[in-house]
């Protein structure tokens, strides 16, 4: 019977596959070179054909994002989403449809009795490793090394072990997407050590979840050293962190440091512990409008003691909560020195900071500015030495005075330029134009009409992709709804698509069917220095309108487009300055209108203005996209 359905289903996709297909004016057939006129390819081939009207070539860009399904797959895929049914086939789904997807781990119960060492390994569960353990060390050096999207699963790792050490060294680093979880990590361990050094550097959004880390141990030490440097919008998730812990020692040093929008989280972080010692240590120096969320941190701990020295120096718009920060501790001493001192105003919320504790001590040294204490006016144990206020602040103590600053580090040379340097035989700064996002496809309409995408329907997409609860991607999913579910700017019309008909779609809603998508060409030049050859400007460089397309990160190929009023766009012969060869064709665009931007825009801080002030230039990166109307020639 189910057979039968089978071969009913592909027929009727068949037969409406052959109503729908479109010949050219030589009577041939538009299906993809030769291919079956039943691919996701075909079809998309033929609804260009029937929506957009240059007579121009069809975006080959375009049509390489088409979704792989062959025939069978796509009938088969259709099926099961129109069923609800795709989590039951999902690891086939996510390897037919090109898709982003983190593998399953499953819990094992394997033993694990002696020391190991692990080099170059890849995606592994690490289940009861070292549980139980008297004394002994197991070493991760290079692990995941250069790997694209390890996902790597730490349960009861190390468990009521005594004495035993931890080390990750070089641990995934420069990867993309990295997932790593860690859940009742060295919980009721004695003594011992856990190291991570040099663990996540230069990595691209990684997530990290330590959960019940340490909880109830006694005496156990962890250091994270060069933890995430120079990293990319990643998280860090501390639950329960020493919760419970005996004199349990942890330093941060060096953590997030120069990392771009690092968010960390510690909740219940030392709750109840006893002689807890905690140092944070250079952390998020440097760093890129990092968050920090510390909730219930050291709650009802008995003589801790906690020290932020150097804490988000020279950051860019840093956030910090401290809520219920030692709240109802015993004797809890806490010193902030040198925190905060951001370039820009950050912001720092302390909500019921030590309320109810007993002999506590809090000193506030060389504090930053912007930043919210309810409670503590009229608090005699709160300490505050040099704190920078920014409406009475001296000279010598304002945050943006400070010269030592490069405002510009999170600024890539040539990311944003003005549109004087358009012209041929000028030479400029490439930015790094390639794309860091993992390779995904488009899904056919047919498949994603049918899939939920909205914030109310969380529960049904998490089970589709199967994204556990708190874990990574769940965080992915939810993020990406949220951002194409937030209202649009004032003059902006928006739309995330999933599929290329649904962009084909908006563009020309917004544009008309004259249109055509451009992108640079490739990724020469990046990070060092071109020169402008023959320039182009769209449309005889005069004002238009265009539809940008950018990446988000999500299971399936997703665009975030949106209408850009008021531009310019060029297509500009990129050469190499010393040899004059040509290397790349850039797209470039020329936004005329800044008057709605933040004041504190990168591209304000690279170029030295303000919103309205200038015009902003910059090029469109691999794997986005402008669309714009289609000139002749």
């Amino acid at each position: 019977m189910q057979y039968f359905q089978h071969v009913t289903l592909l027929l009727s996709l068949c037969i409406l596959s052959l109503l729908n297909v479109n010949y050219a004016a030589d009577g041939s057939s538009d299906s993809a070179n030769g291919e079956s006129p039943f691919t996701a390819k075909a079809s998309l081939i033929r609804y260009w054909n029937k929506e957009i009207h240059t007579g121009l070539p069809k975006s080959a860009f375009l049509l390489s994002k088409a979704s792989p399904l062959s025939t069978v797959d796509l009938a088969k895929f259709s099926k099961l989403a129109s069923q609800n049914a795709l989590s039951n086939q999902f690891p086939a789904f996510c390897s037919s449809a090109k898709l982003f997807c983190f593998p399953d781990l499953s819990p094992s119960l394997e033993k694990h009795g002696q020391d190991s060492h692990f080099a170059i390994y890849v995606t592994k569960n690490f289940t009861n490793y070292g549980s139980g353990r008297a004394g002994g060390a197991d070493s991760f050096k290079n692990y995941s090394d250069g790997i694209n999207i390890p996902v790597d699963s730490f349960r009861r790792y190390g468990r009521d072990a005594a004495g035993h050490d931890e080390t990750f060294s070089n641990y995934a680093p420069e990867a993309n997407v990295g997932d790593q979880s860690f859940n009742t990590y060295g919980a009721g361990a004695t003594g011992g050590t856990g190291e991570f050094k040099g663990y996540n550097v230069k990595i691209n959004n990684p997530n990290l979840r330590f959960a019940s880390y340490s909880d109830a141990a006694n005496g156990k030490g962890q250091k994270f050293s060069t933890y995430t440097e120079d990293a990319n919008a990643g998280d860090q998730s501390f639950i329960s962190y020493g919760k419970n812990g005996n004199g349990v020692p942890n330093e941060f040093s060096g953590y997030g440091t120069s990392s771009n929008v690092i968010g960390s989280d510690f909740s219940n972080y030392g709750e109840t512990g006893n002689g807890a010692n905690d140092t944070f240590k250079t952390y998020g120096v440097d760093g890129n409008v990092p968050q920090n969320n510390y909730k219930n941190y050291g709650d009802g701990g008995n003589g801790g003691v906690d020290s932020f020295a150097n804490y988000r120096e020279k950051s860019n718009v840093g956030d910090d909560s401290f809520q219920s920060y030692a709240k109802n501790s015993n004797a809890q001493k806490v010193d902030f020195v040198n925190y905060g001192k951001s370039f820009n105003e950050g912001t720092d919320k302390f909500t019921g900071y030590g309320k109810g504790a007993v002999g506590q001590q809090i000193g506030f040294k060389i504090y930053g500015v912007n930043n919210t204490f309810k409670e503590y006016a009229r608090k005699k144990d709160v300490t505050f030495s040099k704190y920078t206020n920014a409406g009475t602040a001296d000279a010598s103590t304002k945050v943006t005075s400070d010269s030592s600053v490069n405002k510009n580090k999170w600024i890539e040379p040539g990311k944003f330029f003005r549109e004087s340097m358009l012209k041929k035989g000028s030479e400029m700064p490439m930015p790094d134009i390639r794309d860091k996002m993992p390779r995904r496809s488009f899904l056919p309409r047919p498949i994603i009409s049918k899939l939920p995408f909205s914030s109310s329907k969380m529960g049904q997409i998490k089970e589709i992709f199967h994204a556990s609860d708190n874990s990574s991607m769940e965080r992915i999913i939810l993020d990406a709804v949220e951002e194409c579910e937030r209202a649009p700017s004032p003059g902006e019309t928006k739309r995330c698509v999933g599929s290329a008909e649904d962009m084909i779609d908006f563009a020309i809603s917004v544009l008309g069917r004259n249109v055509a998508v451009r992108t640079t060409d490739n990724v020469e030049g990046s990070n060092k220095n071109v020169m402008i050859g023959s320039i182009k400007g769209i449309n005889g460089g005069r004002v238009t309108k265009s539809v940008s397309c950018h990446q988000s990160l999500y299971p399936y190929l997703l665009y975030y487009c949106h209408s850009v009023p008021k531009v310019r766009v060029y297509e500009a012969d990129l050469l190499d300055p010393k040899s004059k060869t040509k290397i790349n064709r850039g797209v470039a665009i020329c936004h005329l209108d800044t008057s709605s931007w933040s004041p504190t825009h990168g591209a304000f801080l690279a170029l030295g203005s303000g919103p309205g002030r200038i015009e902003v230039c910059h090029w469109i990166f691999e794997n986005d996209m402008t669309w714009a109307i289609a000139d002749a020639s």
